[in-house]
């Protein structure tokens, strides 16, 4: 029996932006149902991030700019959120506490040293994972990703990354200021714990031009002459 593929989130919604229109008249209805939708799915993948980095990420130390940040990134996916964090006692970890209108999120945030993640991260190096797009393919962003994460599921996961960022109220003022959605943008102001959650991160924000070398011209050694000690072009001897 031929296994049948699961419907993405995309198609999902999709489906339902087409459908709604069909089963009521009430436009005013449909869109109401469709961006509740559109939100419920959206706070299911944040939740789900935020367990996977309160599984596999850290935080360096309880400094207050790096506990602001921490925060400013989860308020950012959780626009509607109380976020509560507090230091424990054994200085080994954060309590996160998140408030959303219908349920509380509670978890544990790793505190790991700097140098102590370094050497943790080096038991899986990176590599190299330039990417472009289709319409201009010599303008190239370099990021990183896990050796163990192949280049095709990384590619999958920065497309749902990208998805989620416009759906963010940082998304939303990025393109209030830019007036369009673009990847430059989207690059160079996704938050690096959402990249770090898929095993990725960000080398350079901006793109830069594949450089095309040129071969040198032969030498005049095809010429049958040589250069003494002395600079000096004498003809060969047979």
């Amino acid at each position: 029996m031929k296994k049948v593929k699961s419907m993405s989130e995309k198609e999902f919604l999709s489906l339902l932006l087409k459908v709604l229109p069909q089963e009521t008249k009430d436009s005013k209805l449909a869109d109401a149902i469709y961006n509740r939708i559109s939100r419920e799915v959206q706070l299911r993948n944040h939740v789900q991030s935020f367990e996977n980095f309160c599984e596999e990420g850290s935080i360096p130390d309880t400094e207050p700019a790096t506990v602001e940040e921490l925060k400013s990134q989860l308020a950012t996916n959780f626009t509607e959120a109380s976020i509560e964090i507090i230091p424990e006692e054994d200085g080994k970890a954060v309590a996160v506490e998140i408030q959303l209108p219908e349920q509380v999120l509670s978890n544990k945030v790793r505190i790991i040293p700097a140098d102590q993640l370094e050497e943790e991260e080096a038991k899986v190096p990176m590599v190299p994972f330039p990417v472009s797009l289709p319409e201009d393919p010599e303008n190239v962003w370099f990021l990183a990703r896990r050796e163990d994460f192949a280049a095709t599921e990384a590619a999958r996961s920065l497309s749902s990354i990208e998805e989620e960022f416009w759906a963010t109220k940082a998304g939303y003022k990025v393109l209030k200021d830019a007036g369009e959605r673009t990847f430059a943008d989207f690059i160079a102001n996704v938050p690096a714990a959402a990249l770090a959650e898929s095993g990725m991160k960000r080398v350079y924000k901006t793109p830069e031009t594949i450089t095309v070398l040129r071969l040198i011209p032969a030498a005049a050694s095809e010429q049958n002459a040589k250069v003494n000690d002395m600079g000096e072009v004498t003809e060969e001897t047979a």
